[in-house]
């Protein structure tokens, strides 16, 4: 809630509350004065005082309190924070552009990475999200058919909700087409502008659709860098679990069961020709926040926008200064004997 009349604003009139505060210390000081003086009076006439006692007779105390509570009621208003005048500043909004191709092809339920490769898949595109912070995120999902799941967005949160829900049973067609899913991702990237990078989450297999020439061409022609991060064991592999009729089973082929393995030769072609760089999860993990400081370190930010953002100057601090000055002033108004006193103690 902001108050404001003709210009001036309070930029938080709830700091009004301290006035009560103010007004009760102040009827306290002034009890306090007509106290003072009463029992002055009933130890001696003002005229026996000023001689036996100059310093109580005086008015001195009486303004000391005004001053006290004077600053008290200054501070009202600076607690309120008061604005007026206007400021104009260009703010520009800069970053980077990344689109994260996520593999949902059947070889991506191997478990040799827990729970899946798809799973663990899912967790570094959440992570690396995360760690880029206010920049632009898209997602593309691949076997089959490649598909734009989540055009380039400020709303990471809707970046996350769209990367929970895939599945390869999503997808149109089996397979693994990793090339086309990187000239997806380069289209949607757009072709104006600096910092753009796409990340691929794959185990690395693919049907011939020539990823290293689309990340060749995505890197020349449009200035793209391409990651690639291996999921899966590139040793030994692992089974494709499938469920036949609500029983757990794994995918045959031809009488005999498939294991599938992470390619990591294939997924270093690929960020090599994409100017990257390839990250072997393998079956462990990986850190995203020390990738995307790797990413955006090698990318040149972009402007996205610029606006123009108006605020008013604060003026609490010539009421703080107004109070300050009245406290050193009551401060100087001690009396001679007092202040000699507290000079001995010090």
């Amino acid at each position: 809630m902001i108050l404001a009349a003709d210009g001036f604003q309070f930029a938080h009139p709830e700091g009004a509350m301290w006035f009560v505060a103010a007004v009760g210390c102040a009827l306290l000081l002034a009890w306090l004065v007509v106290w003072r003086k009463r029992a002055r009076t009933r130890l001696a006439d003002e005229r026996m005082l000023a001689r036996i006692a100059p310093g109580i007779a005086s008015s001195r105390s009486t303004i000391r309190a005004v001053l006290v509570a004077l600053a008290m009621f200054a501070i009202v208003p600076a607690l309120m924070d008061p604005r007026a005048g206007v400021t104009v500043e260009t703010v520009e909004q800069r970053g980077i552009d990344v689109v994260v191709v996520v593999d949902v092809s059947r070889s991506m339920l191997a478990e040799d990475a827990s729970p899946s490769r798809l799973a663990r898949a899912k967790q570094f595109a959440s992570d690396l999200v995360e760690a880029l912070g206010s920049d632009r995120v898209g997602l593309v999902e691949f076997a089959g058919v490649p598909s734009l799941r989540c055009p380039l967005t400020f709303n990471h949160r809707t970046f996350r909700t769209t990367l929970e829900s895939l599945s390869p049973q999503a997808t149109i067609r089996g397979g693994s087409l990793l090339g086309d899913a990187i000239r997806l991702a380069t289209t949607s990237l757009g072709a104006d502008g600096n910092g753009k990078a796409i990340v691929v989450l794959s185990d690395g297999e693919d049907m011939e659709s020539e990823p290293v020439e689309a990340a060749g061409a995505a890197a020349k022609e449009r200035g793209i860098r391409v990651v690639t991060i291996g999921i899966g064991d590139s040793n030994d592999g692992a089974r494709i679990p499938v469920e036949v009729r609500g029983e757990r089973k794994y995918l045959v082929h031809e009488g005999q069961e498939v294991w599938t393995k992470m390619d990591p030769t294939l997924l270093k072609k690929v960020a090599d020709a994409g100017q990257g760089f390839f990250v072997e999860a393998g079956t462990g993990q990986a850190d995203m926040v020390q990738l995307a400081q790797l990413l955006a370190s090698g990318l040149e930010t972009s402007t996205r926008e610029r606006s123009d953002v108006s605020s008013k100057r604060p003026l609490f601090q010539l009421f703080a200064a107004v109070a300050l000055l009245l406290l050193v002033a009551e401060c100087l108004m001690l009396p001679p004997a007092r202040a000699a006193k507290d000079e001995a103690t010090a």
